[in-house]
């Protein structure tokens, strides 16, 4: 109990630690509770040493299958926050929860590496989703074969600044590592567009 309840709390970052942590806790009261049911219901039909050999068994099972799972997965991530982002530029105040928001990010790519940025970028996409993007994607724009999009929403603009926060150092690699594809001289074009509001009919 105590391996796992610590794996839970360092394989996460910061932000969503509290999170994992109830999940986690969450799954091992409610697989006590269904075990119970199920060694009781066995032991009820079998006798209890039947059920005791049964439990000695699954056990054994499960120390090899539990080799093939590591819990230690993630401790050569660096999941300290990263140094904060300055908060985009944009004209005038935007209400917090305006929105969706979507974030276009423009790069331009050698065609010969083509399929190596959309394997790294597809990595990153995991993160985008995890600090709370909905939808992600990443075009080629059909008539410069050099030129990719990645795009993704986000709910509400308080919530894209809050993606800002959640990077890790981790993260922020893995981010280098996409950008490093990118071939102009200017660093890759990031744009941000708001949803209309709703006109009264």
């Amino acid at each position: 109990m105590s391996t796992i309840n610590t794996a839970a709390q360092t394989s996460v970052s910061a932000w969503v630690r509290a999170r994992a942590l109830a999940v986690s806790l969450l799954v091992i009261q409610g697989s006590m509770a269904i075990g119970a049911l199920l060694w009781g219901s066995i032991a009820t039909h079998t006798g209890i040493p039947t059920a005791l050999l049964i439990a000695a068994g699954g056990l054994l099972v499960g120390l090899f299958v539990a080799s093939r799972f590591q819990l230690s997965a993630g401790e050569s991530l660096d999941l300290t926050p990263a140094d904060p982002v300055p908060a985009p530029h944009v004209m005038g105040e935007l209400p917090a929860d305006g929105g969706p928001v979507l974030v276009t990010v423009e790069y331009r790519i050698d065609p010969m590496r083509a399929d190596e940025f959309v394997d790294v970028i597809r990595r990153l996409a995991r993160i985008r989703r995890r600090d709370g993007a909905q939808l992600w994607g990443v075009f080629r724009d059909a008539a410069d074969p050099a030129r990719y999009l990645e795009t993704f929403t986000v709910e509400s603009w308080a919530e894209h600044l809050r993606q800002h926060e959640r990077m890790t150092v981790a993260d922020r690699e893995l981010q280098s590592v996409a950008r490093a594809f990118h071939v102009a001289d200017e660093p890759p074009v990031v744009t941000h567009y708001i949803a209309a509001p709703a006109t009264e009919p």
